[in-house]
């Protein structure tokens, strides 16, 4: 990716962006309503006939599921402030990226004033906005708490066939530093994990890439999205409910190596995988050092529910990604 000279917009936002909602779109309402609320243990902030949202803590929504028959995501990014918001929006200017600004119903239905779409790698719709809507009532979770606050709702983790342009992407718009690397095989696979943090929060976004040909084994446009919880407990209540509501589990609970979250990833009705994790530490300041960590945990995430199904369409995928060009915005 060729780096373009940003005359007056080299100020930094770093600590100033954090993941704000995700906006599903998906035909499976009922059943994201089943695994959000009743599995995972969110707040049901509305329940509609073509809308479900759910919250974690004080914003009035931080996923919400629209109805479709097409199955898509985007993903909103709180930006601190009028200041950064147009730092961003002048990088993203001079790179010739269209920027749409909405309001009104668009807005309220992800639970913000305003926001400002684009699209970013892979076609993955980003959408940016300053003032999220609050809701001072306590909302009924199924679990003790939500870790959000300045390190945001949590994470995403995206596969690519051209991680390199997509962590200079994120590193030059959102200014991310990278905390380390993972190499690990998974399902067959050899990926090199680069995990990117936007804020306090060990990673905010982390890229996957095959080690040699590079392919792209997943078809949705993110691999997972994360949330962390505050206890242990809430991990292994939200797994004993997922279980009995039948969600097929991807990976044991586990402990990654590099953050060593404890967590369990379910596969979601739209495909790409949920990750509900928990840190048994709280680390600060900027103490993460920059290496490669072999394996991506220090026990467990062992795949569980996965049939040979799966893994020939995990297989197929990754052929059929050979074929077509992966999008950059530049």
């Amino acid at each position: 990716m060729d780096m373009v000279p940003l005359s007056g917009v080299h100020q930094s936002v770093y600590g100033a962006v954090h993941l704000g909602y995700a906006l599903v779109e998906s035909p499976h309402l009922a059943d994201w309503k089943r695994l959000a609320a009743d599995g995972i243990g969110m707040a049901v902030a509305a329940d509609a006939p073509d809308l479900v949202a759910f919250r974690t803590d004080a914003h009035a929504r931080r996923l919400i599921v629209s109805k479709s028959e097409q199955e898509d995501l985007a993903l909103g990014w709180h930006v601190d402030g009028p200041s950064a918001l147009q730092i961003i929006l002048r990088r993203l200017a001079a790179h010739r990226i269209p920027v749409e600004e909405i309001a009104g119903d668009e807005a309220a239905m992800r639970g913000v004033k305003r926001l400002w779409r684009f699209i970013g790698p892979k076609r993955q719709r980003l959408e940016l906005f300053t003032e999220p809507v609050l809701d001072t009532s306590e909302p009924k979770l199924r679990t003790k708490g939500f870790v959000t606050g300045e390190r945001g709702l949590g994470h995403v983790a995206i596969t690519s066939r051209n991680p390199q342009a997509m962590i200079a992407f994120w590193r030059e718009i959102f200014d991310a530093r990278i905390s380390d690397h993972i190499e690990a095989r998974i399902s067959g696979v050899n990926l090199r994990v680069t995990f990117l943090r936007v804020n306090s929060r060990h990673h905010s976004v982390a890229i996957a890439g095959t080690k040699g040909l590079a392919m792209d084994p997943f078809t949705t446009k993110i691999q997972h999205l994360e949330m962390q919880v505050t206890t242990l407990d809430d991990i292994s209540d939200a797994f004993t409910r997922c279980r009995k509501l039948g969600f097929k589990i991807a990976m044991s609970v586990g402990q990654h190596s590099n953050d060593r979250d404890v967590s369990f990833y379910v596969v979601t009705p739209s495909g790409f995988y949920f990750e509900l994790g928990w840190s048994p530490s709280e680390h600060e300041g900027e103490d993460w050092p920059e290496v490669v960590h072999n394996g991506i945990s220090v026990w467990g995430h062992k795949p569980l529910d996965q049939t040979i199904g799966d893994q020939l369409a995990q297989i197929r995928n990754g052929v059929t990604s050979l074929f077509r060009k992966e999008y950059l915005p530049y």
